[in-house]
C-alpha cells in the first residue's frame, strides 16, 4: 500500500511541474533536439533567469536530463514517453473544446 501511495505522490509531483505553461512551452521547445540553456530563452524571449528556474524545476522532477559539453549545458527531455503523455492530453484538450464547440452552436439562437 504504501508503494502504490508513493506512486501517487510522483505523480502528482510530476503533474504539478507540468502544469506551467513555460514549462509545456520548453517541452514543446525541446520535442526533437536538445538545446542550451541560452538557445531555449532566445526561442521563448523571456529572461534567461525566468528559463532557468523552469529548466531547474523540470530537471529535479526528472522530466529533463542534461549534459555537460564543455562549458555548455545541453537539455532534453528524459523520455519519449513524456511527450506522448503531452500530446495525448492535449488531444483530450482539442476533443473537449470541439464538443463544447458543436454543443454551443446547437443551441444557438435557442432562448434561455
Amino acid at each position: 500500500m504504501v508503494m502504490k501511495n508513493q506512486i501517487f505522490h510522483l505523480h502528482a509531483e510530476v503533474c504539478k511541474t507540468l502544469s506551467h505553461p513555460k514549462r509545456l512551452e520548453i517541452l514543446s521547445i525541446l520535442r526533437d533536439d536538445e538545446m542550451v540553456a541560452g538557445e531555449i530563452v532566445k526561442k521563448m524571449k523571456t529572461s534567461k533567469a525566468n528559463v532557468s528556474q523552469h529548466l531547474a524545476l523540470m530537471r529535479n522532477a526528472g522530466i529533463l536530463e542534461t549534459r555537460r559539453e564543455g562549458v555548455n549545458i545541453y537539455y532534453r527531455i528524459s523520455s519519449s514517453k513524456v511527450i506522448q503523455a503531452c500530446d495525448l492530453m492535449r488531444e483530450v484538450l482539442v476533443d473537449n473544446h470541439s464538443k463544447k464547440e458543436k454543443l454551443f452552436q446547437s443551441n444557438k439562437g435557442l432562448k434561455p
